[in-house]
């Protein structure tokens, strides 16, 4: 975010969760519209937004990703922001990259973080376990029910970056993508992680050297991708 948003900019947060990222763009200057289809995390981002001096500089609301076309916005931003996979329980990516497109600028940048279709630490985890289920569960295509809460299911999918360009076309085009998590643990491996904290610093410098590198970019737990928004 550091890298490609600024102070001034307007940026359109959708998934926002509890508004941990809206509230780190707003203390850099930045003024976000933020939205997210659950109302328990958009009262949780309200309530840290009292407490910030920069509150002024974010706006929450409920707004599921697939109701984009109801948002109103006196004009296009300057940035778009998904974080934690959101765009990954999304059944039809190419009609939400069409809603999102009229509140974009032209050259404007969109940083998308994605689950990644085939992630190693996943598949070496349940493998050695027995559970080939889950190892292989993002390879098998289709989408997979996962529960968030107590009686409160979605569908995962886990599309590869060839087809999430292809959905994102023509409105935008892709300028950069890197694996996060290819050294790092996903996070229900935390516990375990936590008792090694040498071996998860050196994960993480190991994360930052293989990222962006084809092939071992592809093994990580989630994607992030960067598009430019263009005029279609």
């Amino acid at each position: 975010m550091d890298r490609w948003f600024r102070p001034g900019q307007r940026i359109l947060e959708i998934n926002c969760g509890t508004g941990a990222d809206a509230l780190f763009l707003a203390e850099r200057g930045m003024h976000v519209e933020a939205c997210d289809a659950s109302a328990k995390m958009i009262e949780v981002a309200q309530r840290r937004r009292e407490g910030s001096p920069f509150a002024a500089l974010v706006n929450f609301r409920v707004l599921p990703i697939e109701e984009i076309p109801q948002l109103k916005l006196s004009a296009p931003c300057d940035g778009l922001l998904s974080n934690f996979a959101g765009l990954n329980c999304v059944k039809d990516l190419r009609a939400t990259a069409r809603n999102l497109a009229p509140h974009m600028r032209p050259g404007s940048k969109a940083i998308l973080c994605f689950f990644g279709p085939s992630c190693a630490w996943e598949m070496l985890w349940y493998g050695l376990r027995g559970d080939f289920i889950r190892a292989f569960r993002r390879l098998r295509g289709g989408s997979r029910v996962a529960n968030l809460t107590p009686g409160q299911k979605v569908a995962v999918r886990y599309p590869t970056v060839r087809s999430i360009c292809r959905d994102f076309n023509p409105y935008f085009r892709l300028v950069s993508w890197k694996g996060v998590g290819i050294g790092v643990p996903p996070t229900y491996l935390e516990p375990w992680a936590a008792r090694v904290p040498r071996a998860l610093a050196a994960a993480a410098r190991f994360d930052a050297w293989l990222g962006p590198v084809p092939g071992f970019r592809a093994l990580a737990d989630h994607m992030l991708l960067v598009f430019e928004r263009v005029e279609a």
